[in-house]
């Protein structure tokens, strides 16, 4: 009978203060911020986009869905790969292959030619995000986990805001969408040239073996998958990725559309630069571990799930500093759940399917924002902002049920830190 073997750890994990810490934590700062500006480059435009490109705003919301959802499909052979040759080439792989991409963006000339752009992008992005928690987990000391989680989750907060207010602040003085994102993947060569430079040699990397017996080789990747999907604390946190995610998102698609109408009728740039709020979810993602810490996982996790759903409910006013004080609030409460969340995965999954149970938490992350975020532009279409605030809150408050009857319990029962 084939089965799967857990080798002792080659290392015990850098610890807080040395030298290797602080490589890995500048590195993967820098690829969350390559990866989410790109990612969300043309989020800032989209109704700069729909105008160009005479789409409606579901439509247009695509050439975020066809790279979030291309990333959420890549994320399983990204973690096949990076468990045969290692963590570090492929993240580096695939922040260069993104990257070259996006510099291709602004040769787009129509919608079609642009989505199979994203498309091929979102799947190269997938290598980082897929096994980034994974390799948090080999390098760093296990009480460190938390903490070096959250400084990633920091990084793909600044990148997201970054990439937001650039696009935005290009088209809005050049009246071009092509210079907006040629701006967004400039600002990603160097973040990715940083990352390649910070990150130190895997020392805890460990490639998964397989005993000789009845099963080939082939089949380890499904029966890894199939272990990473039979811990129901597992389950549930990758229901908080898909969930939360999909909400976030598509507050994020289709506010701008209606800040650029009437009552509130801002311009283009000061759309763009709402994305300063992302700045509030940086400071939570580094805070979390030290929330985790003086209270506990479960704690963080659902006060943050219940706080993104108040944060919704506020955008439904009609004052602007409401909306405002929602938004805050909703990206406080997504980019905290998130950070906790995220390390929490690495933390409790067994070492041969790490990398496994980071991908699947991947996709479910990406697989919300794809699939929620568009779906969230029929409701707008069909309702107006009413709707979304509805589809979104209600997905809120499922999410926070479900830490609540999954994940306390788990931890009552003593299967992880909770």
């Amino acid at each position: 009978m084939t089965t799967l073997t857990a080798p002792a750890r080659p290392h015990p994990g850098y610890e807080q203060h040395s030298p290797g810490y602080r490589r890995v934590r500048i590195a993967l700062f820098a690829a969350g911020i390559a990866t989410f500006a790109q990612l969300y480059a043309t989020q800032a435009v989209l109704p700069t986009l729909s105008g160009a490109l005479h789409v409606d705003a579901a439509h247009t919301a695509l050439t975020v869905s066809c790279a979030t959802g291309a990333l959420a499909l890549s994320v399983f052979g990204w973690s096949a790969l990076a468990d045969r040759y290692g963590r570090v080439p492929v993240m580096v792989v695939s922040l260069v292959v993104a990257t070259l991409l996006g510099l291709a963006l602004p040769l787009a000339g129509g919608i079609w030619p642009m989505l199979a752009l994203r498309t091929l992008q979102g799947a190269a992005l997938g290598g980082l995000p897929a096994v980034a928690m994974a390799f948090l987990a080999e390098e760093v000391a296990a009480r460190q986990v938390a903490q070096a989680a959250a400084v990633y989750v920091a990084g793909t907060s600044l990148g997201g805001l970054g990439g937001r207010i650039l696009s935005g602040i290009s088209v809005d003085l050049s009246g071009s969408w092509q210079l907006g994102v040629l701006t967004v993947s400039a600002a990603s060569v160097l973040a990715a040239v940083v990352f390649c430079v910070a990150v130190p040699p895997a020392r805890g990397f460990v490639p998964a073996r397989l005993r000789t017996g009845a099963a080939a080789p082939r089949t380890s990747l499904a029966r890894r998958l199939r272990t990473a999907l039979s811990d129901r604390a597992l389950l549930a946190l990758y229901a908080q990725a898909l969930l939360l995610m999909g909400a976030f998102v598509t507050i994020y698609n289709y506010l701008g559309f209606r800040l650029l109408d009437r009552p509130f009728s801002l311009t283009q740039t000061v759309v763009g630069l709402l994305f300063l709020v992302y700045v509030f979810g940086t400071v939570s993602a580094s805070a979390a571990g030290r929330l985790v810490a003086a209270t506990s996982r479960f704690t963080v996790l659902a006060g943050s799930g219940a706080l993104f759903v108040l944060g919704c409910l506020l955008t439904a006013a009609s004052a602007l500093p409401v909306v405002l004080l929602g938004l805050v609030l909703l990206t406080v409460g997504f980019f905290t759940a998130h950070a906790v969340a995220s390390g929490w995965v690495g933390s409790i999954a067994p070492r041969p399917v790490r990398a496994q149970a980071s991908a699947l938490y991947t996709f479910a992350y990406y697989a919300g924002s794809s699939v929620l975020g568009w779906l969230g532009g029929t409701a707008f279409e069909a309702a107006g902002w009413t709707a979304v605030v509805a589809v979104t809150a209600g997905v809120g408050v499922l999410a926070v049920a479900v830490a609540a009857l999954v994940l306390r319990r788990a931890g009552a029962a003593g299967s992880m830190n909770a």
